[in-house]
């Protein structure tokens, strides 16, 4: 699945640094500025809600986006991270892009205000 949703954000024009899991993720989140942190939530050695917290303690400026097929985690998603938009599987990847482009343009609409 993360090729598909690497390839649609990539054919949308959007530079994608993908990974298989939180852990390979926090290093690139130290050594880079992201404008989103997009993560499914359950993934092996660390979930998705972990990530985004060690990554608002990184990159504060940087947007969440969660992706799961778990109603009871999008839930926890919801109280953990309020501010994280969470897309619920399944989705039509032209949804996924459409909602990618809708957080960053609400970060930038924030930054002018």
């Amino acid at each position: 699945m993360r090729v598909y949703l690497e390839r649609a954000l990539v054919n949308a024009g959007y530079a994608v640094d993908a990974v298989d899991r939180g852990t390979e993720a926090l290093p690139l989140l130290k050594k880079t500025g992201y404008d989103l942190l997009l993560s499914d939530i359950v993934m092996p050695e660390m979930d998705g809600i972990e990530l985004a917290q060690r990554c608002n303690e990184i990159s504060p400026d940087t947007k969440v986006m969660f992706i799961t097929g778990f109603a009871a985690v999008t839930l926890k998603a919801s109280r953990e991270q309020p501010n994280a938009k969470v897309l619920s599987k399944p989705f039509h990847l032209r949804d996924l892009v459409l909602e990618v482009e809708r957080v960053l343009d609400d970060r930038i609409s924030a930054q002018f205000q």
